[in-house]
């Protein structure tokens, strides 16, 4: 069993008063996760929202019909609560009169759980966040030098449970993963009525990790109108496939500050849509899976260590660019990622010039393990 540096976040904010929510994307271990730490708890009740039996009992939640159903019940799982409609209601009526249970709601859709939470549990919650394993975690798992020999590896195939524990059928997990799971909550959505070209978006997503995205320009390709494009996107992010970097602008005034950068929060998802699984040597898009991969490990660490920072990445209209920008507690730091080793590599003197106090760094093969642990 792969340890979850979530795990003892969560086990430290048990009995709070709170409703604990875990959310993330399908199939990135949030049953596993809260089945690893419940093993030893006692009077543990499991629910799960794609059941009927469990949409009937939150379809209409009364206090009274809780507290017969749930007697002697200290810990309560709900997974994939976005499915009940009332979830809401219900949530709100144990968390406020069956004081003595700790629940807990695992979610694979934060825009429908949101939409089904509304106002009802106001201050009654503490958030998480749950994605791939990390390089960090896997280097706990076996050793710092195995899991940076299989950095070549990773790039490709990612780190998604089962593709990391079943090698042998990663392919074919990350093509189901991609055609049968990872955008299933959207699909679901009614405002949804065409699954393909969201297919296509994800596909053209793919193909500019690590480039500005222009949403007139993917409505092109997607014949989608710029509006729902960014409905789309917004969802996906909300899912947990994508996420967005917004550019970082302050000072100067050829800074572009409406631009944003889309990626992946798994190299193996992104390879998946493209259908190209070769290897990092043969390929020439390797420096783009390298910006994707530290960025994204960046991000699972910093939420695995509950460090709440804002993430950028920096350009001006003359093409002057920084991979990567962090601001925090007034800190700036600010990285060039660089795959090859041997070339020049240097961060922009007009930013350094600009924001004399921020820190620089360039990433590379030989030292980014500090950077994604």
């Amino acid at each position: 069993m792969v340890k979850r540096d979530l795990s003892e976040i969560l086990r430290h904010d048990l009995h709070k008063n709170k409703a604990l929510i875990l959310l993330g994307a399908r199939q990135v271990g949030k049953t596993t996760l809260l089945e690893n730490l419940s093993k030893n708890w006692n009077n543990v009740v499991w629910l799960t929202g794609d059941e009927m039996e469990t949409q009937r009992l939150f379809e209409n939640p009364t206090i009274s019909r809780l507290k017969a159903e749930f007697a002697g019940v200290k810990f309560m799982i709900i997974d994939e609560a976005q499915r009940l409609m009332n979830v809401g209601l219900g949530l709100k009526l144990i968390t406020d009169h069956l004081k003595d249970i700790q629940l807990i709601v695992t979610g694979s859709s934060a825009f429908e759980l949101s939409n089904r939470l509304n106002e009802s549990l106001m201050g009654r919650t503490f958030e998480y966040r749950l994605y791939p394993l990390s390089f960090s975690e896997m280097a706990d798992f076996q050793t710092l030098r195995e899991e940076k020999r299989l950095l070549p590896y990773r790039l490709v195939y990612g780190y998604y449970p089962n593709v990391v524990m079943q090698p042998e059928d990663n392919k074919k997990i990350l093509q189901n993963l991609v055609e049968n799971f990872l955008y299933k909550d959207i699909l679901l959505l009614e405002g949804v009525k065409k699954p393909d070209r969201i297919v296509k978006l994800l596909q053209a997503l793919a193909f500019q990790i690590g480039s500005q995205v222009s949403y007139n320009e993917l409505g092109q390709i997607t014949s989608l109108n710029s509006v729902t494009v960014e409905k789309y996107i917004t969802m996906l992010e909300q899912s947990f496939v994508i996420f967005r970097l917004g550019s970082f602008s302050r000072n100067l005034r050829n800074e572009l500050s409406k631009t944003r950068k889309i990626f992946f929060y798994d190299n193996g998802i992104r390879n998946a849509l493209i259908g190209n699984f070769s290897s990092i040597e043969m390929r020439t898009d390797n420096g783009a899976l390298w910006e994707n991969f530290l960025i994204a490990e960046r991000i699972k660490m910093l939420n695995n260590k509950e460090r709440w920072v804002k993430s950028y990445f920096w350009r001006t209209k003359e093409q002057q660019e920084i991979d990567y920008i962090e601001e925090e507690n007034g800190e700036l730091r600010a990285f060039e990622f660089k795959w090859n080793i041997n070339s020049k590599a240097k961060i922009s003197k007009t930013f350094t010039e600009t924001y004399s106090n921020a820190k620089t760094q360039i990433i590379t093969p030989d030292n980014y393990v500090e950077f994604v642990r």
